[in-house]
């Protein structure tokens, strides 16, 4: 059989791999991706065998730090991390669960205080049977991975 590149290879970058295919907007919308200048190419639905269907991000010139990739986690816990340098894959990066969530995620309560005043949400993570859960700081409300709502970036 066959194979066949769907989207083609970048010299230098980031490689987000692996990502469910209703995620990948999100995806780009948490790392701010709609602002950068250099080049990104993503794919959505595209054959998987683990997940069946998938996205994938590929990001020209641009590393992220760790604080940064570990958001993906929220929307993309599967997610596959991958550093290009001259076309190769020279190291591979495991997503993990921060403990907290800052400015990311929407409170889903909506007396909570900060959908009523301009203020980061803050939000401790929980994960139970795999499932990511985050506690709101403020009013302590539950929100599950179906009902996070990403806030826009404004940077």
């Amino acid at each position: 059989m066959e194979k066949q590149l769907k989207v083609s290879a970048i010299k230098d970058g980031t490689v987000l791999d692996h990502i469910p295919s209703n995620q990948v907007f999100k995806v780009i919308d948490m790392l701010n991706l709609n602002k950068i200048s250099t080049q990104i190419t993503f794919g959505t639905n595209l054959d998987s065998k683990i997940l069946g269907k998938k996205g994938i991000i590929k990001i020209s010139n641009k590393f992220f730090a760790d604080e940064e990739i570990n958001r993906i986690v929220l929307v993309a816990p599967q997610a596959k991390i991958n550093i290009i340098h001259d076309f190769e894959v020279v190291e591979k990066r495991i997503l993990t669960v921060p403990h907290t969530i800052k400015g990311i995620v929407r409170c889903v309560n909506p007396n909570c205080i900060t959908n009523h005043q301009k203020m980061d949400t803050l939000f401790y993570t929980i994960v139970k049977n795999n499932e990511i859960e985050l506690k709101c700081h403020y009013c302590e409300r539950i929100t599950t991975q179906n009902n996070l709502k990403i806030i826009s970036s404004n940077h």
